[in-house]
């Protein structure tokens, strides 16, 4: 029920995921059930492989996320986290109130322990058409070196996992690329990093180089950065994308609906986070991103790092 097209998007981009996801995936969807059942029904019917949730209650983006997580305990994001943490779901997907969600994570799945903040990431195509993943992306605004530090661990294990890069290449982003430059925070981070034993650490990065993919796979920066980046690429792409050829790599990938939605990551369950305003695309491959992560293991693979 969330995002500022549900229930349709959400319905019409799961008959789409349905297609194509494994034989033995099931997608499981919260919300109003005969609403739900009638955009199936009008759409050539629901797919074998889902299923409905009824819940009578949905958390609408202007309300407080604390409050209504806890009041509403009906709501399709609550009854689903708590679904998460049973084992009843394997992973879970929304493109409803972001603060909702992160109130889920925290307080419902939580911190693995070791990681001092949880991360949200998300990957931008380079010209070279691989994916660069940079984090976080709006998470934590104010991040102390430590922190990001961690982020240089987790962004490594995503690529690995769900890039497949033997070996990823991590940077920090800087105003420069000498270890001097930056803040006192980034010049700080930089010490931690070039010893560090946890990740191939390539030394600073300057934003012109991003697209590149010449220099880093993962790019660590503080959200407050992260997510001003990542709103400029979101930007770009709507002012460019239909003056540019329509199999642009790196116009296709700023386009959020490619993307599908952002890893929640250093938590103890798969969850991800779609944009408020998902299309049924981009709530297909939103669904097809957390079945990869489930698949592939990644959180197993953060908690193996942390634990």
């Amino acid at each position: 029920m969330g995002g500022d097209y549900a229930p349709e998007a959400v319905v019409l981009g799961t008959i789409e995921a349905a297609k194509s996801v494994s034989p033995s995936t099931v997608i499981v969807l919260y919300g109003d059930k005969e609403a739900v059942e009638k955009i199936f029904d009008a759409n050539g019917g629901k797919p074998g492989c889902v299923e409905i949730v009824h819940t009578s209650e949905a958390i609408a983006m202007n309300e407080h996320p604390t409050q209504a997580f806890s009041q509403k305990s009906d709501s399709s994001i609550t009854v689903g986290f708590k679904d998460l943490k049973k084992g009843a779901i394997d992973g879970f997907a929304s493109a409803g109130s972001t603060g909702a969600m992160m109130v889920g994570c925290m307080l419902v799945s939580k911190t693995i322990p070791g990681v001092i903040r949880p991360s949200i990431g998300s990957g931008l195509m380079s010209v070279k058409g691989t994916k660069v993943m940079l984090l976080d992306v709006g998470l934590n605004v104010d991040c102390k070196p430590d922190v990001l530090y961690q982020y240089g661990i987790m962004g490594s294990i995503y690529a690995k996992v769900i890039c497949g890069i033997d070996t990823p290449r991590v940077a920090l982003l800087n105003i420069g690329e000498e270890p001097e430059k930056g803040n006192m925070t980034t010049r700080e981070t930089h010490q931690l990093m070039a010893g560090s034993r946890d990740f191939n650490f390539v030394g600073n990065v300057e934003s012109k180089h991003i697209f590149s993919g010449e220099i880093a796979d993962v790019i660590v920066c503080d959200g407050f950065v992260g997510n001003a980046l990542l709103k400029q690429a979101e930007g770009m792409y709507s002012l460019f994308a239909d003056k540019l050829p329509g199999n642009d790599p790196v116009m296709c990938g700023l386009n959020y609906e490619n993307e599908g939605g952002t890893p929640v990551l250093g938590i103890n369950h798969c969850v991800v986070i779609g944009h408020g305003c998902s299309t049924p695309l981009a709530i297909t491959n939103m669904i097809l991103a957390t079945e990869k992560n489930i698949a592939l293991g990644l959180v197993s693979k953060f908690k193996e790092a942390f634990v």
